[in-house]
């Protein structure tokens, strides 16, 4: 029952038929590592699934330091992922999210926020996250897992990440929540440029 719910929600919110057997390259009109981010912007709900399909999860040790990120502004509850990311999720303005791999299989990493304080722009390092290789929640392929729930509380205790390489400077990510409708209603985002160097979360 669980399953076919899943599905339903699926169909409902994106208008899920079933994966395609595509390229990157098919799908955006050019080979992989010559994607950039301004390629990423505007694309369809249907073309972001597909995309994040094609991709395959990064080599896990290779994921380390400091990204830049930005979310994809693609289907109906865009607008409510954004306000969620931007106003909810952590103390600011969602700028990034930073990694650390202990192994080949283990690791932990926080998102990056700009926070105003007394008319400074500063950055908060929190929203701390595990993170692993596993099959995905979504397609069943490999992904870079996040995994929120054991640092976070509230709806962010259910928060979970998956990410996928588009190229060396690109990276493709899912994001959902139980209260969202899970793996069956991933928000979209986008990792990109070359990372700086990993300075760790906030003391608190």
């Amino acid at each position: 029952m669980a399953s076919i719910t899943k599905v339903m929600v699926s169909l409902a919110l994106n208008g899920f038929s079933g994966w395609k057997a595509l390229t990157i390259e098919q799908i955006l009109g050019k080979p992989a590592e010559e994607v950039r981010l301004e390629d990423m912007r505007g694309l369809s709900r249907r073309q972001v699934l597909d995309l994040f399909h094609a991709a395959d999860a990064p080599e896990f040790k290779k994921i380390k330091g400091e990204y830049k990120a930005e979310i994809l502004p693609a289907g109906p509850f865009a607008a409510v992922a954004a306000f969620y990311t931007h106003k909810l999720f952590g103390p600011g303005h969602w700028e990034g999210k930073a990694f650390f791999p202990f192994s080949d299989r283990s690791g932990w990493g926080y998102n990056i926020f700009s926070v105003n304080r007394k008319s400074r722009e500063t950055m908060a390092r929190t929203c701390k996250m595990n993170t692993c290789h596993g099959l995905s929640n979504i397609d069943n392929k490999c992904s870079l897992h996040l995994d929120y729930a054991a640092h976070n509380g509230f709806l962010n205790h259910t928060m979970h990440d998956e990410i996928r390489r588009i190229n060396d400077e690109l990276y493709i990510g899912m994001g959902y929540m139980s209260v969202g409708g899970g793996p069956a209603n991933p928000a979209p985002f986008v990792l990109f440029d070359r990372p700086s160097k990993w300075v760790g979360p906030d003391k608190t």
